[in-house]
């Protein structure tokens, strides 16, 4: 016997952890193990190969329940009933049912089942909080993000280390924005349990000079919010002004500092729904992994509809951007990629998608339809429209390509930036430049318009040519199609946050523009995530 009976009435706290850092004290020392142990191990360890290979090069020495593995199994313990700290379901890794079983076990063959359950605690959490609880394809086929996940050997390796504690500590994401997210969410949690930021405003606008109930309503859900000191103003006067200028720059609205409906209806969101986005920005965190972003980046996070170049981890260009519509099959996919070069002058090559939905019946009905573009065979030659008979063929049978030359009119504008990808996605300028003057802008096919291309385009040249501006210029001028290769290729990441960390650490929002959010969240509620309710 182990002495494990006495603990089978341990109760769920963190205190009785500690107790059961003793309670397999007389486990019998790893280099006498029984083979009973060796067996129940053995057979427990092996539907996983790779953990069965490591406790095999371990000679099935115990990881968790030997007489020397209690600060390990406490710092294990202790880490798994945090879980929710970071969004994750702590009903998955089910502190209290470990407990008990490390309370209950008698035998050496209970010993192994126990020290297995543990091993799968540790590589679930690890795998959750370091790589992300859910497959990103599984919830959106728009997010298309690849996600590195870690290797069992390894985790195992390192928590056999001299600190346990900190091995598990530091296998969430190191980036400053997961820990801005987990402080924000913790934060929000505790606002919602204190009733939230009080009643909505009941009004469709309100501006500087307005009183009554609903700028008082307005006034205290700011101050709730953190934009406004504590005061007992009844009127919209300077001070309101310049919060629900804060307000709106922090949730993407012309910072006019006039509460009006689409100011109005983000006020009115609670902390309940930014707590969502808030989950779910630390589920995609978690899916970037700790793979570098690169020194100098490329960052368009779509619900934002701008595209940033960031350098050793400062904003150091920004421009509008549209982004593609919210239909089926036109929405922008989510992934990571590395740039290569720029086409400046470029021809469009129309995606096949393009062309049998939408030019080829045009084409069927009037052979001289869209007569910018030109017919072109497999072999990239032109060939003469007479020569076709456009209504011959279905989307399916049409063997022909099309393409628009170089032109002020081209839809691909002057130039376009590439990093080769199976989604046919790219940056690129556009002559349709009204469209960056709107709010919401998901207009393209999928790829990403730039409202300032030219700049974007002299911001990466700075990095290989003391002379961008000119050396652009010079292809442009020449009117050829030219293709410039970048001597610093960079990272793109196409990513999808409704809540982000600004700048200054403040937490920043965006609608769900595809609704992706609202299926992520669904996803990980399915997987056990529990948040708290909130009135308001």
């Amino acid at each position: 016997m182990f002495g494990f009976g006495r603990f089978r009435n341990v109760t769920v706290l963190l205190g009785s952890v500690a107790a059961l850092t003793v309670g397999l004290s007389h486990a019998v020392p790893a280099q006498s193990l029984p083979s009973p142990f060796v067996q129940v191990l053995a057979a427990e360890a092996s539907s996983d190969s790779a953990v069965a290979e490591v406790y095999r090069a371990r000679n099935y020495q115990p990881i968790w329940t030997a007489d020397d593995s209690a600060p390990r199994r406490a710092a294990l313990l202790n880490t798994l009933a945090r879980a929710g700290d970071h969004a994750l379901p702590v009903g998955r890794y089910d502190v209290a049912a470990l407990m008990a079983q490390l309370a209950a076990a008698q035998t050496e063959g209970d010993r192994a089942r126990v020290e297995m359950a543990l091993t799968r605690a540790f590589l679930d959490y690890a795998r959750d909080v370091k790589s992300g609880l859910l497959e990103p394809k599984t919830v959106d086929k728009g997010i298309v993000r690849e996600i590195a996940r870690p290797d069992p050997a390894v985790l195992l390796a390192g928590i056999l280390g001299p600190d346990p504690a900190r091995v598990l500590h530091d296998l969430a994401p190191k980036a400053p924005q997961y820990a801005q997210l987990m402080r924000a969410k913790i934060a929000l949690e505790a606002q919602i349990a204190n009733g939230g930021w009080g009643p909505k405003i009941q009004a469709k606008a309100l501006q500087p000079g307005d009183t009554g109930p609903a700028v008082v309503a307005l006034r205290d859900r700011l101050v709730r919010m953190g934009y406004l000191p504590v005061s007992a103003t009844a009127s919209y006067d300077a001070a309101i002004q310049s919060a629900v200028q804060r307000f709106q720059v922090d949730h993407g609205l012309i910072a006019d500092g006039k509460a009006y409906d689409g100011t109005l209806q983000e006020v009115n969101i609670g902390p309940e729904q930014r707590l969502k986005s808030i989950v779910v920005a630390m589920e995609r965190m978690r899916w970037l992994g700790d793979a570098p972003l690169g020194e100098r980046h490329v960052w368009v996070n779509l619900p934002e509809m701008t595209a940033k170049i960031v350098d050793h981890g400062k904003v150091t260009f920004e421009t509008r951007a549209v982004i593609g519509k919210n239909v089926p099959d036109q929405q922008t996919p989510e992934f990571s990629d590395v740039m290569e070069h720029m086409v400046i002058n470029p021809s469009w090559g129309v995606p096949r998608s393009i062309i049998v939905n939408e030019y080829l019946p045009l084409l069927q009905r009037n052979p001289n339809a869209v007569s910018h573009l030109q017919v072109i065979d497999n072999r990239g030659r032109v060939v003469p429209r007479g020569a076709v008979n456009f209504a011959a063929y279905s989307a399916r049978s049409f063997p022909f390509g099309l393409r628009q030359p170089p032109s002020d009119g081209n839809a691909l504008g002057k130039v376009k930036f590439m990093f080769p990808n199976t989604h046919n996605i790219y940056l690129h300028d556009t002559p349709a430049k009204n469209l960056f003057s709107h709010d919401v802008r998901a207009y393209s096919h999928g790829c990403i318009r730039l409202a300032d291309p030219f700049d974007f385009a002299y911001t990466l040249l700075s990095a290989q040519n003391d002379d961008p501006k000119g050396t652009f210029e010079g292809y442009l001028n020449s009117g050829n199609e030219s293709t410039v290769k970048l001597t610093q290729q960079l990272p793109v990441h196409l990513v999808y946050f409704t809540a982000f960390p600004g700048a200054k650490g403040q937490m920043t929002y965006r609608r769900d523009i595809y609704g992706r959010d609202g299926e992520l969240f669904q996803a990980l509620e399915a997987a056990g995530v529990v948040l708290p309710s909130v009135r308001g």
